[in-house]
């Protein structure tokens, strides 16, 4: 079994003493009671009409759950082993939550988008489709500078795509048939769902001691699964934003896929798990940063780096050659605040306080955020993650001081932190051996017994 010290064996008693309250029903109540709450206050007071629909449909679903699981609570005081009360059970609750607070919506909103509905997506939406749009026609997702400069002032802003160049593929399918499945919201939950699919089934497949884990150490892993599944989908940051946006859950989801792989010990498919995010978007780079030097620790460190960078660069370089400067424009100079317009992202974080509200805030923020990077380079470089865990922890944790850090982002860039973190007691292996036990306790205490 693995070893663990005894500080953070404690940190995580106190954990799984809520988590595993009343055989993990207590903790899924207040997820969907906190839920249902805060999708009706969305659904009265959000500023933004497509978060207002999401609201008043999600509001429903969270509620039906919240009664669900408190039927089973009833049901587990009579007969605490019945199968209505189990794990399974509660993954089909979740799974129904999932539906209802998410892809209900989603479907609504879209069919009433192609209704005529105008306000029923998110910017995002029709910014990804315009890039599908474009790179059928021209090769490249992106407009040029000129180009953008030539849209009238209040079009500007449509005329960015501050995505890598695979995000235009989710637009692909409304530039080809204009119609409600072609929504790029459908093809990002299909996207997300299928990610996570295979994440759980690379995770239930990790490889053990003798090719076999004791009951309760394939328990503790399944339930901590199930937590993971939770934060990724009926979380309801993850579920508005998949219902109205939905361009960052796909990314998540990969991300969390690259993880799994490094937690079956699969190396190269990790690198193309995380490399097919960073294809999508630059938030998942510093995950495959961090997923390179845990392959660097098992010596397979070119393998995860072939796909992580690879396919990337593979995605960038068709924009590349067809137009440079429109590459450079929507990828780099708009995200750093260059462009002919600024980004809209622009969440009460202290980066942005800091940057928006003291002389040379700007310069200040950026220093701050250069810091935490050096803070975390100085950490790998020392103490490089051993261990799936490890690996989800370090992401976790720089991506949340990142966010907090940055002079514009968007307080919905919080799904990626905190379904990180709740990812990690997943990537634990049920049973391993002595020498990663070792390994696992010199990679920052991140085991578990």
């Amino acid at each position: 079994m693995i070893v663990d010290d005894p500080t953070a064996r404690r940190r995580r008693w106190h954990w799984r003493t809520l988590d595993n309250a009343a055989g993990g029903l207590a903790l899924d109540l207040g997820l969907y009671a906190v839920s249902a709450t805060f999708a009706a206050i969305t659904a009265v007071t959000s500023t933004l009409l497509p978060h207002r629909a999401w609201g008043a449909v999600a509001a429903v679903g969270y509620l039906l759950a919240t009664l669900t699981v408190i039927a089973q609570l009833l049901l587990r005081r009579r007969s605490p082993t019945s199968r209505l009360t189990g794990l399974p059970a509660r993954w089909t609750v979740t799974g129904l939550a999932w539906a209802a607070t998410t892809l209900l919506p989603l479907a609504w909103q879209s069919i009433d988008r192609a209704g005529g509905r105008t306000d029923r997506a998110q910017e995002e939406v029709l910014v990804v489709e315009q890039a599908g749009a474009r790179l059928l026609e021209h090769g490249t997702p992106y407009l040029g500078p000129d180009a953008i400069a030539a849209l009238p002032p209040g079009e500007q802003l449509m005329g960015y795509t501050p995505y890598q160049p695979g995000m235009a593929m989710f637009g692909l399918p409304r530039a080809l048939l204009d119609t409600w499945w072609t929504d790029s919201r459908v093809w990002f939950a299909v996207g997300t769902a299928l990610a996570l699919a295979l994440a759980v089934a690379a995770l239930r497949r990790t490889p053990t001691i003798a090719g076999q884990a004791t009951s309760a150490a394939t328990q503790r892993r399944d339930a901590a699964l199930l937590r993971g599944v939770q934060a990724a989908t009926v979380l309801p940051i993850c579920a508005l934003t998949l219902a109205t946006g939905g361009d960052d859950l796909p990314v998540l989801a990969l991300c969390l896929l690259a993880l799994a792989f490094a937690a079956a010990d699969r190396p190269g498919r990790a690198g193309l798990a995380v490399g097919l995010a960073g294809a999508l978007k630059l938030f998942a780079w510093p995950v495959a940063l961090v997923l390179i030097v845990w392959g660097l620790t098992r010596r397979a460190g070119t393998r995860v780096a072939a796909g992580a960078i690879g396919l990337p660069i593979a995605a960038l370089l068709p924009a590349l050659l067809v137009d440079r400067d429109a590459l450079t424009e929507n990828v780099l100079r708009f995200p750093l605040g260059h462009g002919l317009v600024t980004s809209p992202a622009q969440s009460p974080f202290p980066g942005y306080l800091i940057a928006s509200a003291l002389p040379a805030g700007r310069l200040i923020a950026a220093a701050l955020l250069i810091a935490a990077g050096v803070a975390i380079a100085v950490r790998l470089a020392r103490r490089p993650p051993r261990t799936a865990v490890a690996t989800a922890l370090i992401c976790g944790y720089g991506l949340l001081a990142a966010i907090a850090l940055m002079p514009t982002t968007r307080f919905g860039y919080l799904l990626y932190p905190l379904a990180l973190l709740t990812w990690a007691p997943a990537l634990h292996r049920p049973v391993d051996t002595p020498n990663t036990a070792v390994a696992d306790e010199r990679s920052g205490r991140t085991t578990s017994a």
